[in-house]
């Protein structure tokens, strides 16, 4: 993106988002090693419904938390504080807004373990996200996973305008022609809508963005998920140079801004197509937006 494109969407100067990338990836960074220091103890896990909900002859858990993520968020938080003062955070564990500013220009998003159910079960697909936005578009991504291209955990990082890198170090994958059918992300794990794609569950919002900006997916969707799941992970994928869409006035369109109801980014929750723009094109056009009530 130049200079001038950037002046007319109003974004921060390259300089700026450099300087907010590099600590984004020392944060994710940090997260990622409390993270693997926890993985494999005795963790103490509660579910965020206090009671579980009966399902046939079965009790269901939903929404796990360990201890872990917010102790996580608790260290994340207090960096950023440290460098951006100035700075909203929005955060998955904890509801404080620091300084009461709403409406900072600034807004981080963090995610301290994405993927916990995987997390608590020592299975190897969870990710600590970071997305910094920036009057609501997501402009700065970090995203520490478990595991990525280079079959290490490590952290994708990016800011709009520039270039997507894990761990510093441009990342440019070539897709083999050889290969006929590429991988998708779905949440239900199973619906290829008959195009040439074989669908995946991968349990990471944040992970499934980072590996659609990687080119590890295709294309993938999401129903309805959080800012804080995806905040970090679109901005990877803007750096990518593909496409984001979500449902606005019961069309399919590009996502340029998170808008929650009454202006809170916290509330947002949309869903949303994301990949190469033929992909998600034909992904949009198999789910038809439901009439607005």
């Amino acid at each position: 993106m130049g200079e001038a494109a950037r002046h007319l969407m109003d974004l921060p100067d390259d300089r700026t988002l450099g300087q907010i990338e590099r600590t984004a990836v020392e944060i994710a960074r940090l997260a990622g090693a409390e993270i693997v220091t926890a993985l494999g103890g005795m963790l103490a896990v509660k579910y965020k419904s206090d009671v579980a909900r009966k399902e046939g002859d079965e009790l269901a858990y939903r929404d796990p938390v360990s201890e872990v993520d917010h102790r996580v968020e608790v260290l994340l938080r207090a960096r950023i504080a440290e460098r951006f003062p100035q700075h909203d955070i929005i955060g998955e564990e904890i509801n404080d807004r620091p300084g009461d500013r709403p409406y900072a220009e600034f807004v981080w998003a963090v995610d301290p373990v994405d993927g916990t159910a995987n997390f608590i079960n020592g299975f190897p697909l969870f990710a600590a996200s970071i997305g910094v936005l920036y009057r609501g578009r997501p402009v700065v991504g970090a995203v520490w996973c478990a595991t990525s291209h280079a079959l290490r955990a490590g952290v994708y990082h990016g800011h709009v305008g520039g270039d997507l890198h894990f761990d510093e170090v441009p990342t440019d994958l070539k897709v083999n022609p050889g290969v006929q059918r590429r991988l998708a992300g779905d949440p239900g794990g199973g619906k290829n809508f008959g195009f040439l794609w074989d669908t995946r569950k991968t349990g990471s919002a944040a992970i499934e963005c980072a590996f659609v900006a990687a080119g590890l997916l295709r294309v993938s969707r999401f129903e309805a998920p959080n800012v804080w799941d995806v905040a970090g992970g679109l901005a990877l994928v803007r750096a990518a140079d593909l496409d984001v869409r979500t449902i606005e006035k019961g069309e399919w369109r590009p996502l340029e801004v998170f808008s929650g109801p009454d202006g809170d980014i916290r509330r947002w929750r949309q869903p949303l197509i994301i990949g190469d723009a033929p992909a998600v094109a034909e992904l949009a056009a198999a789910l038809p937006p439901k009439p607005e009530k």
